[in-house]
C-alpha cells in the first residue's frame, strides 16, 4: 500500500508534515494508542449490487486514500494507523460486515478513533455494530448525512443490502439518530413511515440553508445531549451531482459542500462524543476527475483537522 500513500515533501520536520507522512500501515490492534485515528477500508459494494445500485464502490477505498495523502497535518499528535482493507469475495455480506464491526471494537476499546472508507452503505451497519460491541451498555448516537432514510426491510431472498443498514439497527433496540439531507423525491412515504415509527429524526435537505443553521445546530445538539457516543456516517450521494458524480445513485438536486454545510459538519466533528467516522458510495467508475473521491477525502481530513 506503500504505492498509494504518496505526496510532496516540505521537510521531514513535524512542523512541515503531510498526512502521507503520518500514516503506517498496521496488523496489530494491540499497538492502537488513545487518540489515534485507526482506518479500515471497507472494499465492498455487494449492498448495493442487492439494492440494485450501481456497482464500483468496492474500489473507491484505495482512491479516497490517494488523494487524502497530500493533505498538511495540522495537529502535531496526528497519527494514522491504516489496517488495510475489508473485502467481501464471496458475496457474504453478512460475515463481512462482522468482520469489521469485531475490528472497529477492537479499536475502540483501545481509545482508538474509528474511520472507516467505503464502500456502499451497508457499511453503517456493520460500523455502528462495532460501537455497539464495544460499548453495549451506552447510547449509541447516529449522524447520517444523506439523501436517503436505508430503512428498508429487507428483501425475502435477498438479505440486507445498502439500503437496509437503519432498518436493521432498528430491530437491535431503541435508535438514536438523526438524518440530514433527506430528500423527499428519494424516499417512498413507507419509508418516512417507517423513519417516524422508529424515532429516526431529520432533516430535509430543502432546510439546509444559512438562514436556518440555528435550527439545524439545535437538532444537532438535542441528538449529542441524548447519548453517550456518537458516529457519524456520510453517504456521498447526499451531494449534488456536479461535486459528487462518482456516486451509487447520484443526485441531480442534491445539497453542496458550501458554508453552510462546514458550519453544521465541523459543529459535529468537534464533540467529544464523536468515536467514528465513515463515507459511502464513492463509485470511480463514474467519477470524474476524481471529484468524488477528492471530496470525501477533504470531509475526512476535516475531523483530523479539528
Amino acid at each position: 500500500m506503500n504505492n498509494i500513500w504518496q505526496g510532496r515533501l516540505d521537510g521531514e520536520e513535524l512542523l512541515f508534515h503531510r498526512i502521507f507522512q503520518r500514516v503506517k500501515e498496521e496488523n496489530n490492534y494491540d499497538l492502537v494508542s488513545p487518540k489515534d485515528f485507526v482506518l479500515h477500508g471497507f472494499a465492498v459494494d455487494e449492498g448495493v449490487r442487492r439494492n440494485k445500485g450501481r456497482q464500483g464502490a468496492k474500489d473507491a477505498p484505495d482512491i479516497i486514500r490517494k488523494n487524502m495523502s497530500n493533505f498538511p497535518v495540522i495537529r502535531p499528535d496526528f497519527s494514522l494507523l491504516d489496517f488495510g482493507n475489508i473485502t467481501c469475495e464471496d458475496g457474504n455480506l453478512e460475515n463481512t460486515q462482522n468482520s469489521l464491526a469485531k475490528n472497529v471494537s477492537k479499536v475502540l476499546l483501545k481509545g482508538g478513533r474509528s474511520v472507516v472508507l467505503g464502500g456502499g452503505h451497508e457499511v453503517t451497519y456493520a460500523h455502528y455494530l462495532g460501537l455497539k460491541t464495544a460499548f453495549p451498555e451506552q447510547k449509541i448516537g447516529i449522524i447520517n448525512i444523506d439523501a436517503h432514510f436505508d430503512n428498508r426491510q429487507p428483501e425475502n431472498g435477498v438479505g440486507a443490502s445498502s439500503g437496509t443498514g437503519f432498518w436493521q439497527i432498528a430491530q437491535e433496540g431503541e435508535i438514536h439518530s438523526l438524518h440530514i439531507g433527506i430528500q423527499r423525491n428519494s424516499n417512498t412515504l413507507k419509508l418516512f413511515d417507517t423513519a417516524h415509527q422508529n424515532g429516526m429524526k431529520y432533516i430535509l435537505a430543502d432546510e439546509l440553508f444559512f438562514e436556518n443553521l440555528p435550527s439545524v445546530y439545535q437538532r444537532i445538539n438535542d441528538l449529542l445531549d441524548s447519548v453517550d457516543y456518537l458516529y457519524l456516517t456520510i453517504c456521498m450521494d447526499v451531494f449534488n451531482a456536479s461535486i459528487a458524480p462518482g456516486v451509487s445513485a447520484s443526485a441531480y438536486n442534491g445539497i453542496f459542500a458550501d458554508a453552510a454545510f462546514m458550519h453544521f459538519y465541523r459543529h459535529i466533528l468537534k464533540s467529544e462524543k464523536l468515536m467514528a467516522l465513515d463515507v459511502a458510495e464513492v463509485n470511480p467508475q463514474f467519477d470524474i476527475q476524481e471529484r468524488t473521491a477528492r471530496l470525501a477525502a477533504t470531509l475526512m481530513n476535516e475531523w483530523f483537522m479539528i
